[in-house]
């Protein structure tokens, strides 16, 4: 109770009934407790019984859980259960824990992801503390059967008329012999002889992720590319759209420059200017760079390190080309210009067998700083 200007008093008080009367008197001033002494007197007047912490609890366990909840509040927030399926299911929840495992664990492989979420609440949270690896893989079964359906609604969510669409390609190596796709070829994960599969990832301009394509190990990386077209425009049912090759952004699958050379090539082009409302950006390669400069339609001593040259050509026919110069890339390319002519007089047994390649490599350096030509429709 309050006490002027000195710290409250504690008292000790009962209430008693005199007549039609109610009185309260001071049984004892517990002023000289603390509070929290006067706080467990309190408790005890109330009939709760108090024991001694130290010896009276067990730690059965301890399960990591913060992770879990900024993963989980990250899902919920993206509507990414409901995207999966709209109806509740056990292989929803598997495949949203598998999910979500992969971000918790991302080293962890579909054997042990189930011991990887074990020590963390993300299992039982779920509802999916029994499960194993069995039952991962028969819910990655359940869920290819509704990629199409993903598919466009994440293409709704993300994808605009007229809008960008960026496409790139990797591979990834396979160990065993079963897999139909699995096939030698070009080792874009650095594991060359190896069977491989190829995978595509098309997102919006963001490089969120919309569609993913599966490939033969040994397929071209052009061959690709019309697919995604023909998806975006009838599966999707986007009819105006800008293509972009292996551009896509950091984070994403790959990261190159804009407009992949391989991939959008002179074939895949001609093909897209019959597709109405179909555009792209891709880049021009060296000897068409050179083509151009020696023609005089590019000159490189109006190069800019921070503008961007905009200019049309006739071997080009209703495109648009774009160029600026890129201190780095000539730095790389100046770089490999002086290992080039050393290893070469390193490993030249005469005086004058190094002469003609460093005249080459002289000739080269009067093009070394632009950067690639941009070509767009």
């Amino acid at each position: 109770m309050p006490n002027r200007g000195s710290k409250p008093a504690i008292l000790l008080r009962e209430s008693i009934r005199e007549g039609k009367r109610i009185r309260k008197r001071t049984i004892a001033n517990l002023s000289a407790l603390t509070l929290e002494q006067a706080e467990d007197i309190r408790r005890v007047l109330k009939g709760e019984r108090l024991a001694p912490i130290d010896g009276s609890l067990e730690c059965i366990r301890s399960q990591h859980h913060g992770h879990v909840e900024a993963v989980r509040t990250a899902i919920r927030r993206l509507g990414f259960e409901v995207l999966i399926d709209g109806k509740p299911s056990r292989e929803r929840d598997l495949v949203a824990a598998m999910v979500a495992g992969r971000i918790i664990a991302p080293e962890a492989s579909k054997l042990g992801l189930t011991q990887a979420w074990a020590g963390t609440t993300l299992a039982e949270d779920l509802g999916v503390a029994d499960a194993h690896e069995d039952g991962l893989y028969a819910a990655m079964d359940w869920l290819i059967e509704r990629q199409d359906r993903i598919e466009k609604r994440l293409a709704r969510r993300h994808l605009t008329e007229g809008g960008l669409v960026l496409f790139d390609l990797t591979s990834s190596s396979f160990e065993g012999a079963a897999c139909p796709l699995a096939r030698l070829g070009y080792s874009r994960d650095g594991k060359p002889g190896t069977l491989q599969v190829n995978y595509g990832l098309l997102t919006d301009a963001r490089g969120c992720p919309v569609a993913v394509s599966v490939f033969e190990g040994n397929t071209a990386d052009p061959k690709t590319l019309l697919p995604q077209v023909e998806k975006v425009r009838e599966s999707f049912g986007i009819a105006s759209l800008v293509l972009i090759s292996g551009a896509l952004p950091h984070g994403a699958l790959l990261e190159r420059r804009v407009g992949d050379r391989g991939m959008i090539s002179n074939v895949q082009i001609e093909a897209m200017r019959k597709l109405e409302g179909t555009g792209w950006i891709t880049a021009l390669k060296s000897g068409a760079i050179a083509k151009l400069a020696g023609a005089g339609q590019l000159q490189l001593d109006l190069f800019d390190e921070g503008n961007l040259i905009s200019f049309t050509s006739g071997d080009y026919p209703g495109e648009r080309l774009v160029a600026c110069r890129n201190p780095e890339l000539a730095k790389l390319r100046a770089a490999k210009r002086k290992d080039l002519i050393a290893a070469t007089m390193r490993s030249s047994s005469a005086p004058c067998g190094s002469a003609p390649v460093m005249a080459r490599a002289s000739e080269g350096c009067s093009h070394g700083g632009g950067g690639p030509a941009r070509r767009a429709r």
